[in-house]
């Protein structure tokens, strides 16, 4: 175990500027109507840095650059796109613990989790997109006699993508690895809680890609903790022995991986009390420690959001187990952004909305339908799990689930595979008839 130094303190692995502007057309720009914002640690609550606040202007600006470069781009081979999508996934892997730092401190996230899945994920996305775009094809069909029709993907030519805050350097590998792969170039608008650990990224990477194939303008979105929630529906025989299946099952509970646990009623109560044992003996710690679990929230404002749901899901009836409070630490993390981990009981009333912080409810269900009702009441089309040791009744539920992914007991997730690419290409079909 370790604890990695704070940006810019001595020795450690990254350092963050004293003010980032929008990155356009290869370079740095001032903000056209030159305002600023600060950007707080949630390690500590101390101003670490100030970036350029967005306007309209700015964002034609980052337009202008980006069409001029994409026309250029999109004609680049296949090979040749791959190749820089490589380069980038290196450039990543080399610098994996200072982006993982620079994200942490910008988050509030444990830096295990940056390490051990987040920017591996990074990398994963960049040698994915250089892999698929290197094996896709064309298409040929005779739609009538004599007349010949060819398909081939194009790019779209410039995407607009806004990156969320609580992941932003996973989600904005997500959507630049297709977009690039697929010969876009792109206009990134981070979450204004996150913007600093993406300029992180791309000065890393910006020597790899013509100038305005990627642009970054800051302050034009907030982002938001409404994200789907994962309903995950454990079954009786998940519970049947004390062994590494059960332990797994609640490891993914009380790391908060999963937000709402719909527990067979046969196991609940056992259920209920171990994850409540388990999360009563977890603390949250300083966020640079490899040995933390629970970090903390990315802004003052979500800390504020956090208390207040957990309270209004109480007096809607769900049963407050523990926790749901401000997290009271001391020293050099008094003015941080803490939250003590929480287990709700009964329904929360959020209606597929996450409370956004390290929380679990825990529902109970009687049989199959009943648990596929409920799963389906709360996942809204998302994600769900599903943990049994019936490898048949895991598949019955799943296929019933209404999600766009269901995870067989797990909790990973496996977003923007290789179909991904689609959404940024257009296919263009040339009909050619025999003149003859």
């Amino acid at each position: 175990m370790a604890r990695y130094a704070a940006p810019g303190a001595q020795g450690s692995v990254v350092s963050y500027r004293d003010r980032y502007d929008h990155f356009i057309g290869g370079g740095y720009v001032p903000p056209a109507e030159g305002g600023y914002f600060a950007d707080h640690t949630p390690v500590t609550g101390e101003v670490f840095t100030e970036v350029a606040r967005g306007a309209a202007g700015d964002l034609d600006r980052a337009l202008d650059a980006a069409h001029g470069a994409a026309r250029r781009w999109g004609r680049t081979s296949a090979a040749e796109r791959a190749n820089v999508l490589n380069e980038i996934a290196d450039r990543v892997e080399d610098h994996l613990d200072a982006l993982a730092v620079a994200e942490t401190w910008e988050t509030g996230k444990p830096i295990g989790e940056a390490l051990a899945a987040d920017l591996p994920s990074v990398v994963d996305h960049f040698r994915r997109f250089a892999a698929v775009i290197r094996a896709q094809e064309g298409g040929i069909s005779r739609p009538g006699e004599g007349l010949t029709a060819y398909h081939f993907p194009e790019p779209l030519g410039v995407v607009g993508q806004v990156v969320p805050w609580h992941r932003p350097l996973l989600m904005a590998a997500e959507r630049l690895a297709p977009a690039l792969a697929a010969g876009n170039a792109v206009v990134l608008k981070p979450a204004e809680q996150t913007p600093a650990s993406i300029h992180v990224l791309v000065g890393l990477i910006a020597d790899l890609l013509p100038p305005g194939v990627v642009n970054v303008v800051n302050g034009l979105t907030r982002g938001s903790s409404e994200t789907g929630r994962h309903p995950h529906v454990f079954f009786a025989d998940v519970a049947a022995h004390r062994d590494a299946f059960y332990d797994k099952a609640l490891r993914g509970v009380t790391t908060f991986a999963l937000d709402q646990a719909l527990v067979q009623s046969a196991v609940y109560d056992r259920f209920l009390a171990d994850v409540t044992e388990r999360t009563a003996a977890i603390r949250p710690g300083h966020p640079l420690d490899t040995a933390t679990t629970i970090g903390a929230l990315t802004s003052r404002e979500q800390v504020d959001e956090f208390v207040a749901r957990v309270e209004t899901a109480r007096r809607e009836g769900a049963r407050l187990v523990r926790g749901g409070e401000r997290a009271d630490l001391r020293g050099e993390l008094a003015g941080g952004y803490y939250v003590t981990p929480t287990v709700l009981e009964g329904r929360t009333g959020f209606d597929g909305t996450d409370i956004g912080g390290p929380v679990v409810s825990l529902t109970r269900f009687d049989d199959l339908d009943d648990a596929v009702k409920a799963a389906n009441e709360t996942a809204r089309g998302v994600g769900a799990g599903v943990w049994s040791r019936d490898t048949a009744v895991a598949d019955r539920v799943a296929r019933r689930i209404q999600a766009r992914r269901v995870w067989l007991n797990t909790v990973r997730s496996d977003i923007g595979g290789p179909a991904a690419i689609d959404h940024y290409q257009q296919t263009k079909t040339v009909l050619v008839e025999k003149p003859w």
